[in-house]
């Protein structure tokens, strides 16, 4: 199967990177928004489980010409849908378009849901569907008049792992907040600092990654319910995943919040992960915290957007720039304000483009000062 993850803009190369190293695959393809690879059944079972930056998994039908209903009809009739969609199974439909001619997407839905349910006919010879048996969510991307049709096979998104039922006013995506973590390249062997915990997402997926805990063992997906699909491959995927997992293993990972509701929230968070033994939180002004040890800051302090205003954001940047000047810690901090590093005081060691949601940002990397205080520590 040619299979498809959506991504987050930025976050291709990383999911790219999970596939080829975490997975063992060759033919993985990154391009803008999505990363494309083939695999089997095996395949869409790790990857759904294990992947900690993409968004879905997607199972690629076809591609077709869409300049007209008759032809973007006929593309998707001409597909297998009875490969994977049984006589009971429910088929719903959605997409988008962008630059095309067939821009009403209701109508495109329409027809798309009537060119498989015609496909489906003719196969099974029935002339209605009950739909009542597992989800087989049909997608359509249409761009400059070419249409692509998949199957999601993941149902909720993979952000959503299980274990956040509640977030704060302006939850950081999981995907994200993992993405953070790998391009600070933190594996656990440094203690991890989030002065800006929300609902403590950081510090958790953080804390997965160096447990090698896999991201969805605490969810199921649709496609655990398709016929087409043998049970045992979940199983097996299952098994494996918690195989490599070493939940016992304890790291130096705390968050703090202003907020003693958020605390308290990150605090229940990080139990349903299972990792609350070895993530810490605390209610703390972070302008008042000691940043004078070692290790690695993580953070996704207010914008201006969501939470504060613009100027007391960066009220709040220039404070906390005069208090990690001196730091020996490597600092991550995400910020959408682009005024960001003239508050702060430094220009970012390095910078990356992220999308946190709609919000562009760009998360700010500071490592040199850090690197440079451990050389001189003594042997």
């Amino acid at each position: 199967m040619t299979l498809c993850c959506p991504t987050l803009f930025g976050l291709e190369g990383i999911v790219a990177d999970e596939l080829r190293f975490g997975g063992k695959l060759t033919d993985v393809r990154a391009e803008n928004g999505r990363v494309l690879f083939t695999g089997d059944a095996h395949t869409l079972a790790w990857a759904n489980l294990n992947l900690r930056c993409a968004e879905r998994v997607l199972i690629r039908l076809g591609s077709l010409p869409a300049r007209t209903f008759d032809e973007l009809f006929e593309g998707v009739k001409a597909l297998p849908w009875e490969q994977f969609i049984p006589r009971d199974g429910a088929f719903p439909v959605k997409g988008y378009s962008l630059d095309s001619a067939l821009h009403s997407i209701p109508d495109c839905q329409k027809i798309v849901k009537k060119a498989v349910v015609e496909r489906l006919r003719q196969c099974y010879g029935l002339s209605w569907f009950d739909e009542i048996g597992a989800r087989y969510q049909i997608q359509f991307a249409i761009m400059h008049d070419v249409a692509e049709l998949y199957l999601d096979t993941s149902g909720a998104g993979l952000h959503k792992r299980g274990y956040r039922a509640n977030s704060n006013a302006a939850p950081l995506r999981e995907t994200l907040a993992a993405a953070m973590v790998k391009l600070a390249r933190w594996r656990g062997r440094d203690r991890l600092l989030d002065p800006f915990c929300g609902s403590g997402t950081i510090a958790i997926e953080a804390a997965l990654i160096a447990q090698r805990r896999a991201p969805g063992l605490l969810r199921r997906f649709d496609a655990e319910r398709w016929p087409c699909i043998d049970p045992t491959v979940w199983q097996q995927a299952r098994e494996s995943a918690l195989a490599l997992a070493d939940g016992s293993t304890r790291f130096a990972i705390a968050g703090s919040d202003l907020d003693p509701a958020c605390v308290q929230l990150s605090r229940e968070n990080a139990r349903k992960a299972g990792v609350a033994h070895t993530v810490s939180f605390e209610q703390a002004d972070a302008r008042a915290l000691d940043y004078s040890g070692t290790g690695v800051l993580l953070a996704n302090p207010p914008y201006g957007e969501r939470l504060l205003d613009t100027q007391s954001a960066q009220k709040l940047y220039m404070v906390m720039g005069k208090k990690l000047a001196d730091s020996p810690m490597a600092q991550y901090i995400l910020s959408s304000d682009p005024l960001f590093e003239r508050c702060f005081g430094r220009r970012a060691d390095k910078r990356r483009k992220l999308y946190n949601g709609m919000i562009k940002c760009e998360l700010h990397m500071y490592f040199k000062h850090s690197r440079a205080s451990s050389a001189k520590k003594p042997q």
